[in-house]
Order: structure tokens, then sequence, then C-alpha cells
């Protein structure tokens, strides 16, 4: 850049430049403090890097022209490259796998996949809450710490299909303290001349082995899932990065691109919602009447059950609060841009190509100009629909921007509503320290250090309904099975367009299609039939794939499509206010201006709200207006003529909501212990074989499913005039079950492998006591007394599930089903409990 006097910089050192001005573990906060002196644009010179920094939305708007400006990978970033190579956050706009894995990943991150992912969302965060409900109120909570816990296995989980099982250890998983270090030491390179990076050998050598660690994980995910015979069944974004092709140079992604993808994903999955969510507790604790609206909506919405995804919509409040936290304190601080040409910004800064500006976050949402004067006060009002429209473009971006803008932004942002309403839902939560005053850690995110709090339990997990059923896996909407009619002679002609980044819009479109007759119309926009048109919008703009029919539709005459009909349907996201619903709108008002005569009014869906739901409703208005278009006979579709088969999961392991569960067989079952000799008790060495192309590692768990004797059985079935293959229907109108409701089962199958079915006594129950219980515990009778009450009182069918170590029942338990899981799960996920048979206690 030319020299330029209107560009304000503080004063320089020798050699150093303006490296005094940044505080060692404090950029941002450095860089907020000279914004605050030097204004919303000023100039750092560190050692031998001039950059110029950026803070207000009239500038920022200008620099996230795409048009004129990239993202650049420079600083810190271009140190971590060293970890995360050319994945999507630090490959270089230039580099081919960056567009490739941009293409490949999209619909992974669309609403239906987000929506997919909820279950295994609520999975981790009820274990973090059921965690902290059993420490107890007067437990001390590192809220950062158990935030990355959370965060780290939900993106393992929902991504990879893997467990790192954080609330089952002390310690963080060793992929936790290498990604600290490695982000540590890249952001403290990014400060220091580069000989003395390379003269700091202990240093080097840690980011090394860092970096080895993290690789040997993901290579070790990878490995995994290719040696697992059903991974293709899986539908993740490790199966997707391993076996989809980019639609456009038809090439697969690399496995070390793979494993760079996965490093970045488990990276910036987890610790930017990690810091999210810490500075909302935070903000919510130092603002108390935010948060008890908070919780007040969240009992009213939620009240005694457990979150389900459709919940969401109804929370928009949290999600506002959310929103209003990363206006405060956006965990991901800053980004970095260069001109594509030689420019002037505002009309009087030059630019030139080697120039590089870097975008303040903080400050950006601290502009007064747009936040009023009060931008140190938290306010999640600020985010209602009503008052987010009206905020001017590019005034709120902490994720990035543009085609670089963060592609997990649904993920993390459904992730975060999720944990804090279950956090208000269940807890009342204070400082441990009322005088704590926040202090912040940076790496190359922002979170709270020493943030810590106390929680008291307000519900108890099993204190809320959970539906005794489990919950079908999200759906898609898809072409019917059912073979399609041809239209008839007389039809009027139906083209069906769509265009989507992340499938959404597709999917609708493939359930209008699969609803409609075939002839086979192709060509361009028709005058004498109807034309639906599927869409979205990205921050404003065309998705992808429609940016030439978005031109295309707005230059047409007045008039050029006289005669036909036509119907828009728009996919959007509510958290882009100012840009809802941007290109629909567009679209809808183009084909009107050019004749076209509405069918029914355009329709919309909020990814945030009733996805299918709405667009079920317009769906149901199109149709019959869609039928009496000219020429177009209404007729019934027809029926199909084969059966439609859907296979139901197996019964009892759905009941007790086992999960994923395999048999294994029992080969060897041998006493180890000689039960004839005094007070012995009962020690067995079990050996199982493994179902095929399973393994078992420490953090697996294996499942006893105990099933009651056949002429038990048939003996209670006897006693109530029923046979094996009588069908039942059990219903409960609230609460949990651990038995299948809603649902026919056998009363064969319920009685033998689904409820506990004790063993007939025989004799009488208890022996004659003596005379009185001074002599009992003196007499010899005692000894008979305890050894006979024991034997005919404990038996190993007196519980399913349940294994007795008594005399009497060494190895009757032999006919159970061992179940074992293909991946390590958590120890809450099936139940534990504990019995008292006889006088010998047993759990399972």
């Amino acid at each position: 850049m030319s020299p330029n006097a209107s560009v304000s910089q503080p004063p320089m050192k020798p050699l150093i430049g303006n490296l005094a001005e940044l505080r060692a573990g404090g950029f941002i906060q450095s860089l907020m403090d000279l914004s605050r002196t030097y204004g919303a644009f000023f100039k750092l010179t560190i050692i031998d890097r001039n950059v110029y920094v950026a803070s207000s939305q009239e500038l920022v708007n200008e620099l996230c022209d795409e048009t004129r400006f990239s993202k650049r990978v420079q600083g810190a970033l271009q140190e971590i490259r060293a970890v995360t190579g050319d994945a999507l956050f630090t490959a270089h706009g230039h580099e081919p796998n960056w567009a490739k894995a941009h293409r490949i990943l999209m619909p992974a991150f669309g609403p239906i996949a987000i929506r997919g992912m909820f279950d295994n969302m609520l999975d981790i965060a009820d274990q973090m809450f059921v965690r902290w409900e059993r420490f107890g109120a007067n437990a001390i909570i590192d809220v950062p710490d158990n935030m990355t816990r959370l965060t780290l296995d939900t993106i393992a989980l929902c991504a990879f299909d893997y467990r790192f099982n954080s609330f089952y250890q002390d310690e963080m998983h060793p992929f936790v303290a290498a990604m600290v270090g490695a982000l540590q030491e890249a952001s403290e390179r990014s400060r220091r001349p580069k000989l003395v990076s390379t003269l700091m050998l202990s240093k080097a050598r840690q980011f090394q082995a860092d970096k080895e660690l993290m690789d040997s994980i993901a290579r070790e995910l990878i490995a995994e899932r290719r040696r697992d015979p059903k991974g293709n069944d899986k539908h993740d974004l490790l199966n997707l990065m391993l076996n989809s092709v980019d639609p456009v140079t038809g090439e697969k992604l690399s496995d070390e691109n793979i494993g760079y993808q996965m490093i970045t994903f488990l990276i910036a999955g987890h610790e930017t919602t990690s810091g999210l969510l810490s500075f909302a507790t935070y903000l919510l604790l130092k603002n108390p009447a935010v948060l008890q609206q908070a919780r007040g909506i969240v009992d009213e919405v939620l009240g005694e059950a457990m979150p389900r995804v459709e919940h969401l919509a109804q929370l928009r409040y949290i999600e506002q609060i959310l929103m209003e936290s990363l206006r405060i304190w956006p965990t991901a601080a800053a980004f970095l841009v260069r001109p594509l040409q030689d420019t002037v910004l505002a009309g009087k800064y030059p630019l030139t190509t080697e120039d590089t500006v870097l975008i303040l976050e903080p400050m950006l949402h601290r502009d007064p100009k747009v936040w009023g004067e009060d931008v140190e006060a938290f306010r999640p009002e600020r985010f209602a629909q009503e008052n987010a429209s009206h905020l001017p473009p590019n005034a709120w971006k902490p994720f990035g921007n543009g085609a670089r803008a963060c592609i997990g932004r649904p993920f993390a942002l459904q992730e975060a509503q999720l944990v804090l309403a279950m956090m208000l839902q269940r807890f009342d939560f204070v400082l441990d320290d009322p005088s704590y005053t926040l202090k912040i850690r940076e790496t190359l995110t922002l979170k709270p250090e020493g943030l810590r709090i106390r929680a008291r339990a307000r519900r108890t997990a099993g204190s809320l309904l959970r539906s005794a059923v489990p919950a079908a896996p999200q759906g898609t909407l898809t072409l019917q099975s059912a073979p399609r009619s041809s239209a008839g002679a007389g039809a009027t002609p139906l083209l069906i367009l769509y265009d989507s980044n992340t499938g959404s819009s597709e999917a609708f479109a493939n359930r209008i299609a699969g609803d409609a007759p075939s002839d086979g119309y192709a060509g361009n926009l028709p005058k004498d039939g109807a034309v639906i048109v599927v869409t979205a919008s990205y921050e404003g703009q065309p998705p992808d794939n429609a940016r030439q029919f978005v031109s295309y539709v707005e230059s047409l005459a007045d008039g050029a499509l006289g005669g036909a009909r036509f119907a828009v349907f728009g996919c959007g996201n509510r958290q882009w206010a100012r840009t809802y619903q941007a290109i629909p709108k567009r679209v809808d008002a183009a084909l009107a201006k050019a004749g076209a005569v509405r069918i029914v009014e355009r329709g919309e869906t909020d990814s945030g709200g009733d996805f299918f739901g709405a667009f079920d409703e317009w769906y149901a208005a199109l149709l019959p207006r869609l039928g009496s278009a000219p020429g177009k006979d209404v007729t019934a579709p027809p029926a199909s003529a084969g059966l439609q088969v859907k296979f139901v999961k197996a019964g009892r392991e759905s009941a007790l909501r086992l999960g994923d569960l395999q048999q294994g067989t029992v080969i060897e079952n041998r006493e180890l212990v000689d039960m004839s000799a005094p007070h012995a008790r009962s020690k067995r060495h079990i050996e199982f074989a493994l179902p095929d192309c399973m393994t078992y590692r420490a953090g697996d768990y294996l499942a006893v499913l105990a099933r009651n004797p056949d002429e038990m059985v048939d003996r209670v079935l006897r006693r109530f005039g029923l046979t094996s293959d009588t069908l039942v229907v059990l219903r409960r109108d609230a609460g949990s079950a651990s038995l299948p409701t809603g649902r026919p089962v056998s009363c064969g199958e319920l009685r033998r492998t689904m409820s506990s079915l004790p063993s007939p006594r025989r004799g009488p129950r208890w022996p004659p006591l003596p005379p009185s219980r001074r002599a009992l515990r003196k007499g010899p009778s005692w000894r008979r007394w305890r050894a006979r009450s024991t034997r005919r009182t404990c038996s190993s069918g007196a519980a399913a599930s349940s294994i007795c170590s008594t005399a009497s029942s060494p190895a009757r338990w032999v006919s159970a089903s061992i179940w074992t899981c293909c991946r390590p799960c958590a120890p809450g996920s099936i139940p534990f409990r504990r019995r008292r048979c006889g006088n010998r206690t047993t759990s399972r």
C-alpha cells in the first residue's frame, strides 16, 4: 500500500515494529484496545509484516464483497496448516481440494442431515448432565472443561460414529491436549520471527508430536471404518468423505485430505462451540433477568419431557441468547481478507493485492452505529426476527464470510441450542465464586478462563418423560416407490425445477415429482403449462447451481410467460434474518413479472422450525389447484400392485433402548471355586465368541439379556389362558417403559425375553424358627437356618438380566444371550440396577 497519512498506526519500535503492543496470550484483546484508541481502521507492523485492522460495519461490508476480496490464509492459520493441510478451514482458495471437499460435504450440513444428528447430540448432552446430577449440588464444575468434553464427544459421534467417552474418565482425551498444544504453538509462531521458532527445538519437537498424535487418531478412524463390513451403511460425515464423488471433477477425496478434514472438524467442531456455551453460561449468570426469562420459556416448551427436535422451533429465545453471546464474544474472533485487485477501500484507503486486512469481529459487533450505545449490554432481543431483519448487511460475522464461512454453523447452533435448553430445564446454577471476573483465554479461539459453577438439579434424568418406543430415524423426502403413470394426451406439461447446495430443495422437488405423472417434458420454461420452483438462498445469494437461472428469469420480458402457471417454495433459515427467503422472493416476483399466474402463494420453510410440516401444508394446498390447471385431468394416483414391507428392529433390544447390539455366543462357562467348601461363593470363567467382523476393546460393553425357561413361560401362559402366539398391544399414557408399547408383540416373546419370572418355590418358604431370637443366634440351628434360607430364596431365574452367585444357581444363566456393541459406548447407555436376591447382592 502506498503511504497514506490518514491511516492511523501506533508508534513503532526498532526491529519489532508494533509487536510490543500485542500482549502475550492476548492478541485479540490487544487489538480491541488498539481499536478503541486508533479507530475503525489502523495499521500494524509486526517485525517485517504489515496488517490492517478493520472493525466498522461500513468497512467490513465492503471487505465482505467476494467480487473484490477473498479469504487470506496467513499467520496462525498458515502455521496450523502443518496439522490440517488443505482442509476446508486452512486451504487456500486456489487449491483444488477446497472446492472439491466443499461440494462433497455441503449436503452433510444441510437441514435434513443436521436434524438427523439430533438424537446423538441428545445422547452426549444427557451424559454430561447425568454426571452433574450425580456429583451433587456442592460439586464445582469447570464449565469450559465440561463443554469441551461435550462438544468433542458430540462431533466425533455425529461425524465419525466414534465415542471418546470423555465423561467416563478424569483426564481429557489425549487428542484435546495435542490440539490445544498445537493451536497455542501455531498462534505463538505467527508472532515470532521464523529464525526464533526454528531455534526453539523443544517446542518444535512437541508440535511435531502433537501433529503425529492427531494424525494417528484420524488414520485409526479411517482404517476402522474401512474394516467395518457395514461401514457403507452409515450415513455420517466420514462415510460421505470416503465414498462420495465430486459432481464436478468426478474425483474422490484422498485419504490424506480426509485425515486433514477429520482433524479440522474435530478442532473447529468442538473448540468454538464449547467457547460459545461457556460464554453464554457466564452472560446468563451476569444477567439474571434474561436467565429467568429463558428458564420460563424452556419450562413452558419442555416441561417434564426430554427435548425433541420439534421443540427447537419453539425455543427461539434460546437461539437469540446464543447469537447475542456470539455478538459480544465471537469465539473465532477474526478472519483475514486480501484484495483480488488493487483497490481503494471506502474511497480513501488504497490497497494492493499484497495487503492483508484483519476483520476484528468483537469490535465490529460493538459498532455503536449498528448496535446503539449499549454495545456491552447483553440483550438477546437484538436478534428477535423483527429487529434482526433490519440490521445492515455484514454487521454480525461470527462464522466468517461467504463461500469461506463456517460450513458447520447449523450443526454448532443446533447443538448449542439443545444443550443450553437442557441445562436450563434441569439445573439451577450459580457461580462458584460470586466475585469472579471474566478472563479470556486465547489460542486460535476465545474461551472464558477459570469459569466454575455449582449446579443443583431441578429435574433428574429419571424423572423426565421419554418415548417408550425408540424414535424413528430422521426421514428424507424421496421418490415414491410406486410406478408413476404417464400423463394423458391432454395433460398440462409440468416442469419442476430445484436448486440447492445441501440437498433440501432437491428432496422436496423429488417429493413433488414422485406424485406427478411422467410425461418426459423438457425444454425452456413452458408458456402453456405449470412450473414449480423449489429454491433456497445462501446469505442472500442463489445456490451454486441456480445463479444462471436466477439471472435468466429476472431478464425475461414482460408477458414472456403469458399463459403459464407457477408456484414457488423456498427453503431458508431465519438466523439470516435480513436475507431470509431472498432468492425465492426474487424468483417469485420475476415469474409474475413475466406474465405467469400463481397457482398458490409462495411457500416457505425454516430449517430451524417445522421444516417438513411447512412443506406439507403448502403442498396440500398446491395439489388440488395444480389439478385444476387447464387441460389437466384430476385422477387419483394408482394403487401399487405390490406389497409394502417395513422391517421393525428386534423387540427386546429396542424396548430396553440398548442401541446397535449384536448377539454373541457363550462357548465356555465353568466354575472356578470348590463349591463344596463352607461359605464358598461362586466365581466362574466365561468365554464367548463375538459376531463376525466385530472386535472388543476397553470401553466397549456387554449386555446379558436372560431368557426365562420355556417351562416357566408355558406355566404362566396356561395360568392366564393364553397361547404363545397371542398378540397384545401395550400402551402407556406417560412416562418411560421397559416394555414395547404401541406395537403388537406376542405373549410368548413378552414373557420369555422382556419380563422377569421368579422361579417357583418349593417346600416351606422359611424353616421353623427356634423359640427365641437369642436361642436362634446361639444354637446350631442358626447355621442350618441361614443355609436353608439362602438355598431356597435365591435362584438364577429370579430376575431377567441378573446373575446370582449362590450355590444353588451356578450355571442356570448359560442360556442367556450375550449382546455386544460394535463401538465404545457410555456405561450409562444401558440400565445398571442393583437387586437383592435372598441375602446376596447381585447387579446388572
